[in-house]
């Protein structure tokens, strides 16, 4: 059961997992994680490469590189067990994918790993990732807007995620965080983001450390009447994130999302019924406007 499980998500999320595919990024590193299987099993180059193998077939994995194989495999598993969304699980593979690649082509020749070294570094100087770019109901905050938005009315609630670009952590995450606020946000309950890799300021003023030793990107924090009411992932003296996962069952139960959507809905009932049309001033009714003609036949009339 433990291994069908994975399968069942991959299959479930695999129109998905087509689209990311397509995309520039992934196709790149989709060539370069199976460069190593590529050189060694295609016809005509495999046949110049040196081999350990005992029968001397130099198209065929030996058993040093099928141990390094194993042990990368092993190494995903274990990483992919905290990922959270398909697209961590595909980008474990291809980052572990990619050292493999490292290791197998300095240890095949040196000059084939130089190069392949040199086209990794390219590759992370000048392609990113690509962001998250789908629906969302989320607001996002400056240097300058973030504390009038939180204190602006006191009935509001407000989850604001810190995060900075550059994360990888964050760069997952956001897909969940869009889907959170597409079902849980509402006038009194609302959603918002601030990049503190833009605004340091905001990073201090909110004590969220933006250091990758300190792993405190992605913050959830939840503001009521302007105060900061919890966080996640919560941070011990030495100042460093204690380990959470951001799932979205995690969030879910740790914000205890459902009852404050409830909660939050009821409060903007009241919010509108406070409101109501007859504390408005009346409008004045708009005269129509007289036909042409109508004062030539009156004074006929006359």
């Amino acid at each position: 059961m433990a291994l069908l499980t994975p399968l069942f998500a991959f299959l479930y999320h695999l129109p998905q997992v087509y689209k990311w595919l397509l995309k520039p990024y992934y196709v790149a590193s989709l060539f370069m994680s199976v460069a190593f299987l590529a050189v060694r099993k295609t016809p005509g180059i495999c046949d110049h490469l040196a081999s350990q193998r005992e029968d001397g077939n130099s198209c065929d994995f030996d058993w040093r590189e099928v141990e390094i194989l194993m042990f990368l495999s092993a190494i995903v598993m274990m990483k992919n067990r905290r990922a959270i969304t398909v697209e961590q699980h595909v980008g474990n593979i291809f980052l572990f994918s990619k050292v493999a690649n490292v290791i197998l082509f300095f240890r095949l020749d040196i000059r084939m790993g130089l190069l392949y070294l040199t086209l990794c570094i390219v590759f992370l100087m000048t392609c990113k990732p690509p962001l998250y770019m789908g629906p969302e109901y989320i607001k996002y905050f400056s240097d300058k807007t973030i504390d009038d938005e939180l204190n602006k009315d006191s009935r509001v609630t407000w989850i604001v995620e810190f995060f900075a670009n550059w994360s990888p952590e964050c760069q997952s995450f956001a897909s969940v965080y869009a889907d959170l606020s597409l079902k849980y946000n509402c006038s009194c309950l609302k959603f918002g983001k601030v990049d503190i890799g833009r605004y340091g300021e905001v990073s201090k003023r909110y004590k969220v450390s933006t250091s990758p030793l300190s792993k405190q990107l992605p913050s959830l924090v939840l503001f009521q009447g302007g105060k900061e009411v919890m966080r996640r992932p919560q941070v011990d003296k030495k100042g460093r994130a204690v380990s959470w996962s951001f799932t979205e069952e995690n969030i879910i139960r740790e914000f205890n999302l459902n009852e404050l959507y409830q909660k939050s809905k009821k409060l903007s009932r009241n919010k509108a019924e406070t409101l109501s049309p007859s504390q408005f001033p009346p409008v004045p009714e708009e005269e129509e406007p007289d036909q042409p003609g109508a004062d030539a036949e009156s004074k006929k009339d006359k």
